[in-house]
């Protein structure tokens, strides 16, 4: 049996030990197309809106029901990462930071991950329906379809793609919402509008960092010349600092003791500090800085949000 050391998966020359080896191999591919990383914050912010949507007392909290909503969405979001690398292959292949994904890689061959992730995307969507409820298959769907066939394309034609991107990024709450309480209230879009926000500066620290390779592949994620770096300051404080309100409406509302306004207003603060830092300098380290600012962000305001209730 010849070594695989990077094997392509093709169902149809493998045959006995060696299709098995080769099929163990492409697992941690198949697993990479997913996007866990993003998937772990999406599971979050479902897992919150469904735990701060459900109305009845939470010694009667639906465990099944909410276990039900996190695997179905999982399964779309996984399904929506898979396609997104199948869409974008091969202009992964031009990136240094995304050259060694699966199908830019050639360890994966591009059809086999679009029916790996048309599979994810249709059994995420039909689960939903059938264990949750219709608002949050279709919340669902339209984040998969949006994303997918408005976001990805828009990446090459204008930088407004991130606001487009930010739309269906912030549905996982209330996709969680409607599978607790069959409803999207007011409070459900708050928390909407607080993870629509968040994206702004989160995805322009990405984009500092890897302007270059960007441009490389010819996405226009940020104006050409001097532009650029006035476009990247002015969406990630403007977007920061709209976040400190926004993480406070809860307590305005009176919904919350006064040490979530303090704790609240003082991690907004501090994400708006990151994001003003790199609007000053302008440099990788400071992006790198907001990256890893807002990856601790958003786990701790959904954690803190959670703990108030």
């Amino acid at each position: 049996m010849a070594g695989l050391s990077t094997p392509t998966l093709d169902i149809r020359s493998g045959q006995g030990a060696s299709f098995l080896t080769s099929l163990r191999a492409a697992v941690p591919d198949f697993l990479a197309l997913t996007k866990p990383e993003v998937n772990f914050l999406i599971v979050i912010a479902t897992f919150t809106g469904f735990y701060l949507g459900y109305p009845g007392d939470l010694h009667n909290f639906p465990v099944e029901r909410m276990l039900n909503a996190l695997f179905g969405t999982l399964l779309v979001a996984s399904g929506t990462g898979t396609l997104n690398h199948y869409l974008e292959y091969r202009f992964d292949a031009q990136m240094r930071r995304t050259s060694r994904r699966p199908i830019a890689a050639g360890r994966l061959r591009p059809r086999a991950a679009a029916r790996f992730g048309i599979s994810l995307s249709i059994a995420g969507s039909v689960y939903l329906l059938a264990t949750v409820n219709a608002i949050a298959s279709a919340l669902a769907v339209f984040t998969a379809t949006t994303y997918l066939f408005i976001y990805t394309p828009l990446k090459r034609k204008t930088p407004l793609c991130t606001l487009a991107g930010a739309v269906p990024g912030a549905v996982s709450p209330l996709i969680g919402w409607a599978a607790a309480s069959g409803t999207l209230s007011l409070e459900a879009w708050g928390l909407y509008l607080l993870l629509f926000l968040w994206q702004f500066p989160h995805f322009m620290a990405i984009v500092w960092m890897y302007r270059e390779d960007y441009a490389r592949a010819g996405y226009l994620v940020l104006p050409p010349g001097e532009q650029s770096g006035r476009f990247m300051s002015w969406q990630a404080l403007l977007t920061s600092l709209a976040l400190i309100p926004v993480s406070l409406i809860p307590a305005m509302r009176g919904h919350t003791r006064p040490v979530y306004f303090a704790l609240g207003g003082l991690l907004s603060s501090l994400f708006f500090y990151y994001s003003a830092n790199l609007a000053l300098q302008r440099s990788a380290l400071a992006a790198r800085r907001l990256l890893l600012a807002s990856i601790v962000y958003l786990p701790l305001a959904l954690c803190l949000l959670m703990l108030e209730k």
